[in-house]
């Protein structure tokens, strides 16, 4: 019946969600797949073995494909392969999961329409360095959204070897670009970043793999070049496995503008990693006025505070210098009254435009005791803190102040 319809475009969109792909769907696909001038749309999300039967079948060319996803529901570790025939010369909408694919194949190097770049989980048999993406990339300028993200580390000092052994001299210029993504080792960041140009771009995501030492200045410059990223609101997040800053234009708008995540477990890990990044000099993190930690105490380490914690969490909270608003889960008040106490050193040394500092409701006895110091201090020396709850705001005497309004 499909051979005998009407030539109008086709869409192939089959998406498995825990049922079994009947031979009835399979040979229907097949069908449709074979249908190549009239296919314009393919969206393939099926687990590995049965996506690998489908994908032989696209060995020709496809002269109207515009739209291309392909990929496992979840991760995997086996690299996906396209048939070296396959070709989508139209192709504007490209999106690829799990997949061995190099950034120098006939196909890529063939799509110059696109508009929109993902590959996620690319396996490790097909890593390419920053010069070969920069390369492609400066064929396609009317891109509008890049996301590649690396299913395995690679070691930052075999990238920044690499970048010393033959230096980058392609620049990749991207005037319609408004969202970047990218999962993998800092360095390889650090080797890309100063050679693109995107002077639209409005949302940066950024994960990096686990290590022990970041250094990122190129990329806040990048940031900081970046007009339309505009930062006044952020909330940083210690989950189960990584740490996560988000970052808003401010505290009302709540799409993000630049989202950043650390790999790695353990609140002192995850407050050391974050400290590392937030400290390159730069003034990223300066123009956030209102800052939110949010935890929920389960991977706090056992060990008690000692010097090296509170040194850590001043770090992290060195470069936050124009918050005005600091908000501290009950889980956090401990860590964070403890890294405030001022040992020898001005109280206007950290959050020296902090306002107010905001603790859940119904911990008002408990959380002004442990900031009474902080607050104090920051009393006598003429920048006054009022330390507020969902609730009323007290201050360090507990006396209370009158109602307060607090935004959703």
């Amino acid at each position: 019946m499909l051979v005998h319809s009407p030539r109008i475009p086709l869409i192939i969109d089959y998406i498995d969600k825990g049922h079994d792909v009947t031979a009835e769907d399979k040979e229907g696909i097949v069908l449709a797949l074979q249908q190549r001038d009239r296919v314009r749309r393919i969206r393939l999300e099926l687990p590995v073995p049965k996506l690998r039967g489908l994908i032989m079948t696209m060995d020709e060319e496809f002269p109207i494909l515009e739209y291309l996803f392909v990929g496992p529901p979840t991760k995997h570790n086996t690299g996906l392969v396209l048939p070296e025939a396959f070709r989508a010369p139209h192709l504007r909408h490209f999106f690829l999961t799990n997949f061995a694919l190099s950034i120098g194949s006939p196909l890529l190097t063939t799509v110059t329409l696109l508009v929109t770049l993902v590959l996620q989980n690319i396996h490790p048999s097909a890593y390419f360095r920053p010069k070969s993406l920069l390369r492609h990339l400066s064929l396609i300028p009317q891109l509008e959204t890049l996301t590649f993200s690396f299913n395995s580390p690679v070691h930052n000092r075999d990238i920044e070897r690499d970048s010393l052994h033959v230096p980058i001299v392609t620049r990749a210029t991207l005037p319609n670009l408004r969202y970047l993504g990218f999962k993998g080792a800092s360095a390889y960041l650090e080797a890309l970043l100063p050679h693109i140009t995107a002077p639209l771009l409005e949302r940066l995501q950024i994960t990096f793999l686990n290590q022990l030492v970041f250094s990122t200045p190129r990329l806040l410059q990048f940031v900081n070049n970046a007009e339309n990223l505009r930062l006044g609101s952020a909330v940083l997040t210690f989950r189960e496995e990584a740490v996560r800053v988000r970052v808003y234009p401010s505290e009302e708008v709540r799409v993000c503008t630049f989202v950043m995540e650390v790999g790695c477990r353990h609140l002192d890990w995850q407050v050391a990693a974050a400290a590392q990044i937030f400290n390159e000099p730069g003034t990223l993190y300066s123009a956030v006025e209102h800052l939110t930690l949010d935890y929920n105490g389960s991977l706090k380490s056992p060990e008690p505070h000692n010097e090296d914690d509170r040194t850590q969490w001043r770090e992290l909270l060195r470069p936050f210098n124009n918050v005005k608003t600091l908000s501290v889960p009950s889980s956090l008040v401990g860590e964070l009254s403890h890294c405030l106490i001022s040992d020898g050193e001005a109280p206007l040394e950290l959050l020296h435009d902090l306002k107010e500092l905001v603790c859940p409701s119904g911990q008002s006895g408990r959380d002004a005791d442990a900031f009474a110091s902080f607050i104090e201090a920051r009393r006598v020396a003429g920048r006054p803190v009022l330390l507020a709850h969902m609730g009323l705001p007290v201050d360090s005497s507990r006396q209370v102040r009158g109602p307060m309004l607090r935004k959703s």
